[in-house]
């Protein structure tokens, strides 16, 4: 029988990797503690944003920065699908000890993310009006957006690299640098955003220049760690694109990127059914307007973003322990792995539920103050839309696994489940009939809808596991 888990040939007295051999519970924590922070500090850069833009400028504030956050959106999705194709890749192959095949798609994910981002931010600033406009800025907030989008677009390469090196810092065995990399710019965004908004009174300028300038330092941190691989030792041969194995990684990337840009759809719909039917006029008089939807949307987008940075954040922490354990075919780790992440990834989830049940006003407030009016809208939106967060560690959890053990095409699907399949249809369809309540309710029937979709996908992929460990050993 061959012995699994080894870092380098048997033959040669090779120590068990950790991933193969170490108790699961540690692997997760080691790696998932690590990925949530940098996670978490990941979802600062935006928060903050929101925060000192809430407090000085007020609904306009949020709102343009609501109608500017999809693009951030799907520049992380891009980084994402580069990041984790490419880590999950090279773990994959690392655990079936093909070092050859590690090396090139190290090199090809490395070239693709430093080239890819200033493509995507040509775009954005060319296009930058039109995208706003499509993205439900109404006349009284573009002006607030442009100008913070002018300025924000300068970071999408240096969030991208970022971003992606991360998954591929952390696959390489040092999530704790990876932590560092996006801690650092997050320490930064926060003084500048003090001291540009506040000091110097740049106000909106203010907040994107901080953004930009941060992201920066993220980059450089991510970047000195390329000569420090210690699975691979970069060389400059190796960094071109080769098309086998950028296909791999997008291939293996994908249901993280569809599920991002999933994201960024629905947050499109989102601000463009809740600016209409904000504006419904019921008998004779408005109701919230188009403005207060917009800005709270905002504001819950980036409530939203810590709710997955903690369970992303685990689940991407996973990611080495899966395709590692799946790679060696020690298919029992892989499954307890998940098994035991999914349990914290409820505990979280449930966490979050019932902060945003009993505290609405109070976590509403720390994005800047309104009239009545907004904190009513407000406190409904977060008890009726975000009412099944309690379940929302599971989607997550499963994507990756499903991604980390090459399962590529369940994951693409249940990535364009929660939100593509269930949500985009249900905040198109329920408002005809409900107006705005229609809207809120969709939220929570698209997650329960998500979550029985998810379990029933693992077990589907656990009975397979089951049934080729059995034959392997009857042969």
């Amino acid at each position: 029988m061959t012995e699994t888990g080894l870092t380098k040939d048997a033959g040669r007295g090779a120590q068990p990797n950790p991933l193969g051999v170490a108790p699961i519970t540690g692997l997760i924590w080691k790696f998932a503690v690590p990925s949530i922070i940098s996670m978490l500090v990941s979802a600062a850069y935006n928060v903050t944003d929101q925060v000192f833009i809430g407090q000085l400028i007020g609904i306009y504030g949020n709102a343009a920065t609501n109608v500017a956050f999809p693009t951030v959106i799907f520049v992380s999705a891009v980084g994402l699908m580069l990041g984790t194709g490419t880590a999950a890749n090279l773990n994959i192959c690392m655990g079936a000890r093909k070092m050859d095949d590690a090396k090139r798609y190290l090199g090809s994910g490395l070239t693709l993310m430093s080239t890819v981002g200033i493509v995507l931010m040509a775009i954005a600033l060319i296009f930058r009006t039109d995208i706003l406009k499509l993205c439900g800025a109404t006349e009284s907030v573009l002006p607030y957006a442009e100008e913070y989008y002018r300025v924000s677009a300068f970071s999408i390469p240096f969030l991208m690299f970022t971003m992606a090196a991360s998954y591929i810092i952390r696959a390489d065995g040092s999530p704790g640098y990876s932590m560092i990399c996006v801690a650092s710019g997050a320490l930064f965004n926060i003084f500048l955003d003090w001291l540009f908004m506040y000091v110097f009174q740049w106000e909106i300028s203010g907040a994107a220049a901080a953004t930009v300038i941060s992201q920066v330092v993220s980059f450089a941190f991510s970047a000195a760690y390329m000569p420090r691989y210690k699975c691979v030792k970069i060389k400059i041969s190796m960094l071109r694109v080769r098309w086998r194995y950028s296909v791999g990684i997008m291939k293996l990337g994908i249901p993280n990127f569809i599920n991002h840009v999933i994201m960024a759809l629905v947050s499109i719909v989102m601000n463009n059914t809740l600016t209409h039917y904000g504006a419904v006029e019921v008998e004779g008089a408005t109701v919230y307007g188009s403005d207060i939807p917009l800005a709270v949307a905002g504001v819950i987008t980036k409530l939203n973003a810590i709710l997955i940075a903690l369970t992303v954040g685990l689940s991407q922490g996973c990611q080495p322990v899966f395709s590692f354990n799946m790679g060696a075919a020690q298919y029992k780790r892989v499954k307890e792995a998940y098994k035991k992440a999914f349990v914290a990834e409820i505990a979280i989830s449930i966490l979050v539920f019932a902060a945003l049940q009993l505290f609405p006003r109070q976590i509403i407030s720390i994005f800047g103050s309104g009239d009545e009016l907004y904190y009513e809208f407000a406190e409904r939106y977060l008890r009726i839309f975000m009412f099944m967060v309690c379940v929302f560690g599971a989607q997550p959890l499963t994507v990756a696994f499903f991604t980390s053990t090459g399962y590529s095409r369940l994951g693409a699907i249940l990535s364009a489940s929660r939100q593509g399949l269930f949500l985009i249809p249900l905040l198109i369809v329920l408002p005809l009939f409900l107006n705005m309540d229609g809207v809120l309710i969709a939220g929570p029937i698209a997650e329960f809808m998500a979550f029985v979709l998810s379990i029933s996908l693992v077990i589907y992929s656990f009975r397979n596991m089951t049934a080729i460990e059995s034959a392997s050993q009857q042969e």
